[in-house]
């Protein structure tokens, strides 16, 4: 489906690819920091995934309105060079000697609080630069591109891991945080901002207007539920699964990279069908089908053994649960932007994204106490199981269609 979506998104769009490739090269770096530079523990390393995700997650919801009443791109472009700043902070420290567990903590905090921010932003942005008849072929090409730098930027990270050392990765994302930046500040036209009333102050109560919101939309509050769930019991298990792979099945770090690249490929050929399986089959019935696979398919990392085998078993696992995210999510993506008004939309999705990143944060923590109970496989395991009923939360048939857009451009403040 080849839709023109103008030059203003074509930058918008490369902004998030430069940066989607440095944070997928430097995939698993700072758990790789953890366990092979400052000697960590499974505990420590979950704990170093969840602070940063929960401290980040909190401050991001008084972001939302923040974000809401601002010009989407300063605020794109301030976030852009927090996450550099941050993240160049730690190869400065490795080469002073000065690199410690709680400035990794510091730098997940601050970077994640940034993504979260610049999410928001982008996303509202998004539905003001697209029209809402075009918001899944845009969604859908920003899951292609991050697939695609999922499937390369993994095995060149494990590639540079292997030569240079994590740190050095480490350096590459956050020179795409200032690439990211620079492609936002060639955007030109209008910006969007959502009017208010110089007079009123940001009130306590207005931080929960998101979750208002989105509890309020059926649709929105059943993806909500499952979406974050989901999300959460994936995550949980990354940090275990780098302490079984890397720990105890001693995969190089060429094998971990190329055990999550290669799979990527799967997202990207999703995300290029995503649009044309809506259009032949409907938006529900896709969604619902790929929803229920997405769920089921991490049960099969229970099976994961030592050596090629292993290596195999995680490749074949991940690429049938990637593929069926790549449909699932600019379906979900653009259900939950059409359905709700421009003048809420960065504080719906700074919302949901705060939110995702707390419960991530919780169910780490969890998975990290879960496995030096038992051991990360049997960890692993029990996400699996778990995920099993998540298809339940999704949205029924009648509470998804094709929903006129809730509020047009011109309905918002240009600046």
């Amino acid at each position: 489906m080849h839709v023109q979506l103008g030059r203003s998104f074509g930058w918008l769009w490369s902004a998030y690819a430069v940066s989607t490739y440095g944070t997928w090269i430097a995939f698993g770096a700072f758990p790789l920091i953890a366990v092979q530079v400052l000697h960590s523990p499974a505990f420590a390393v979950s704990l170093l995934e969840a602070a940063g995700l929960a401290v980040a997650a909190v401050v991001a919801f008084s972001l939302g309105p923040w974000v809401e009443h601002r010009a989407k791109r300063p605020v794109m472009i301030a976030m852009d060079l927090i996450r550099f700043v941050a993240m160049v902070s730690v190869p400065i420290a490795y080469v002073l000697g000065l690199l410690s567990y709680g400035q990794l903590l510091v730098v997940s905090v601050i970077s994640g609080t940034a993504s979260i921010a610049f999410t928001a932003a982008s996303g509202a942005y998004l539905k003001y630069l697209v029209r809402s008849d075009h918001l899944l072929v845009a969604n859908g090409r920003f899951e292609g591109t991050s697939w695609v730098a999922t499937a390369a930027g993994p095995p060149l990270g494990g590639a540079l891991i292997g030569l240079l050392g994590p740190v050095v990765t480490v350096m590459a994302d956050a020179l795409s945080y200032l690439l990211s930046a620079l492609g936002v500040l060639r955007i030109r036209g209008g910006d969007v901002a959502a009017p208010r009333d110089p007079a009123t102050r940001l009130r306590g109560a207005d931080l929960l207007n998101g979750w208002r919101f989105i509890l309020h939309d059926r649709a929105l509050r059943r993806l909500f539920l499952n979406s974050i769930l989901v999300s959460g019991l994936i995550m949980a298990t990354v940090p275990v699964l780098s302490v079984l792979l890397l720990g105890e099945y001693h995969f190089p770090a060429w094998q971990y990279g190329l055990a999550f690249g290669i799979p990527a490929l799967g997202g990207y050929v999703g995300a290029r069908l995503s649009a044309r399986l809506v259009t032949r089959y409907g938006r529900h019935r896709v969604m619902i089908v790929s929803g229920w696979l997405r769920s089921l398919f991490p049960l099969g990392l229970a099976f994961v053994r030592p050596g090629i085998p292993g290596l195999l078993t995680v490749i074949i696992v991940e690429g049938l649960l990637i593929t069926c995210m790549g449909i699932f999510n600019p379906i979900y993506a653009t259900e939950r932007l059409q359905r709700t008004p421009a003048d809420h939309a960065a504080q719906v999705l700074s919302t949901w994204s705060a939110s995702s990143k707390l419960l991530q944060a919780a169910l780490m923590v969890l998975w990290g106490i879960l496995a030096t109970l038992t051991s990360p496989l049997a960890a692993i395991t029990m996400s699996g199981v778990l995920l099993l009923a998540t298809p339940l939360l999704l949205p029924k048939r009648t509470h998804v269609s094709d929903p006129e857009p809730a509020t047009s451009a011109e309905d918002v403040r240009v600046a």
